[in-house]
């Protein structure tokens, strides 16, 4: 049996959330050194963390993931595309420039069997 957080104001956060993205406002910790912030899923196990960013059109080898002081950070830069010619009308959603997201991990993560 698992114990499950009751947290009354998850749905709320989450609506709030996605307003943000839709509008195009960037994570507070992140706003000041990134054009865009990817969505993350977080899994926590027994023995480890596993996230999931969302970031397509990115070489996964591009992507620099570093554990400093119990700090993980995602960063990278999703290059602006080419325009070509004879385009009449262009519709873009998905952000370029520098991305950064930073996540607090336990002192109990070892640092040394960090993989991406």
């Amino acid at each position: 049996m698992s114990i499950t957080r009751y947290e009354p104001w998850a749905l709320h956060r989450e609506l709030l959330n996605e307003v943000n993205r839709l509008f195009g406002a960037n994570d507070a910790s992140s706003a000041a050194t990134a054009d865009w912030v990817p969505p993350v899923d977080i899994e926590e196990y027994a023995d480890k963390f596993v996230l999931y960013a969302d970031v397509p059109g990115i070489e996964p080898s591009s992507i620099d993931v570093t554990l400093e002081k119990g700090v993980l950070t995602l960063a990278g830069t999703r290059e602006q595309p080419v325009e070509h010619s004879g385009i009449e009308r262009k519709r873009s959603e998905r952000a370029s420039g520098k991305f950064l997201r930073r996540f607090v991990l336990p002192d109990t993560v070892d640092s040394d069997n960090v993989t991406a």
